[in-house]
């Protein structure tokens, strides 16, 4: 199979070794497919081969860097916020999970990301009405909603943005929880789905890990609708609209997938089915964490994940040498504590709003709209050419 090569062939052309193939295969880079004469192998399409090689054989042009930033390349605007470096993730400056290990709440960490602004003062509020079925539908109609009757935040005084920032983070707990209240984030959710102490405390610590992340897919979207000026409400709902995605917060269910394919086979039969398809792990891998994710490191660490989860990331590691990531930490998380089945994307999205107002917040101060060219590679428009245009 001329078109194919075997995993040997594949690490000595590019001087990789099996994890980091096993990364390029689940991150859609290199394509895999079943040995036909042995199951248990696989082999690899040598054209992706080639084209990795290529690369990093030559020099890249500014078009093909622009291009590739937007797909876990080169930052392609400036913050203050968050940032990842040397394995760690850091708020301003400092660690993330030391942070988390101080006993600090979501609503401690939203006001470090908007830069300590609002920290004595809050909106009088009053709570509205809960729409919604189901806490996704509540969050999302509660942004909707806001989003409709709330002015422009462009012009705005930075003060009475943190401060609405802070009354949103409350108006989104209330959807979240299904429980309009008052108090820290995760002494509210504890109340709504009955948690102990130390269930709290455990969702205290998920949230201030998932408060922000960076320019991921729905923290650039909540930026481009701050850059037009839109209101903080709206800029959340773009950031949830993108998280919603299975590639983004929904990745919880294809973890959850996963999980339930181990238990019914067993977890290193599950490891091996994947790994002769090509397929990927969900819950293992992290592209910004190449020495492991360290916030599920530190989520993990702090309780004991039922049997099924600690035997599936025993063989996945195992067999590939990929760490977990946040995914299956809060996967492991909701089995542990029972939560509900949607729970994962629930105090993912609620965490993650933090963030999003702080860098709606920081977009709106730069005055900037964030408007990229295309770089157009359909046919050529009829009736034109370049030196035509003269």
């Amino acid at each position: 199979m001329a078109d194919w090569m075997d995993a040997e062939q594949v690490m000595e052309r590019l001087g990789i070794r099996p994890q980091t193939l096993y990364a390029y295969v689940s991150r859609g880079r290199i394509e895999a497919t079943a040995h036909p004469q042995d199951p248990r192998r696989s082999l690899y399409r040598a054209s992706d081969v080639a084209a990795l090689a290529q690369k990093k054989a030559r020099g890249r042009r500014a078009a093909d860097v622009a291009a590739e930033a937007i797909a876990w390349g080169e930052p392609v605007l400036p913050s203050a916020i968050t940032t990842v470096a040397g394995g760690k993730l850091w708020y301003r400056g400092r660690d993330a999970v030391q942070l988390a290990d101080q006993g600090l709440t979501l609503e401690n960490i939203a006001r470090l990301l908007r830069r300590g602004h609002g920290v004595a003062l809050k909106a009088a509020r009053q709570a509205e009405s809960l729409v919604g079925d189901t806490a996704r539908q509540r969050l999302f109609l509660t942004l909707a909603t806001r989003a409709g009757r709330e002015p422009p935040a462009r012009g705005r005084a930075p003060l009475a943005l943190a401060m609405e920032a802070a009354d949103l983070l409350e108006a989104i707990v209330d959807a979240a929880t299904g429980q309009a209240g008052d108090g820290p984030a995760h002494v509210r959710f504890a109340a709504a789905w009955s948690l102990n102490a130390e269930g709290a405390d455990l969702v205290r610590r998920t949230l201030v890990l998932l408060a922000d992340h960076e320019l991921n897919a729905s923290t650039f979207a909540a930026r481009v609708a701050a850059s037009t000026g839109a209101s903080l409400s709206a800029a959340c709902l773009a950031g949830l609209s993108a998280l919603s995605g299975p590639l983004h917060g929904g990745m919880a269910a294809r973890v959850e997938a996963f999980v339930e394919e181990a238990e019914r086979r067993d977890p290193f039969q599950a490891v091996a089915a994947r790994l002769s398809q090509g397929a990927s792990m969900p819950g293992f891998d992290h592209p910004l964490y190449p020495e492991g994710d360290p916030r599920a490191a530190a989520l993990l660490a702090a309780f004991d994940p039922p049997p099924p989860l600690a035997e599936l990331r025993a063989a996945t590691e195992a067999a590939t040498g990929l760490a977990p990531n946040i995914d299956f930490a809060l996967v492991s998380l909701a089995r542990a504590l029972k939560l509900p089945a949607d729970a994962p994307f629930i105090l993912f999205a609620t965490a993650r709003s933090a963030g999003w107002t702080a860098h709606a917040i920081e977009q709106l101060q730069s005055g900037r709209l964030i408007r990229p060219r295309a770089r157009y590679i359909g046919p050529s428009p009829e009736g034109y050419s370049p030196s035509s245009s003269s």
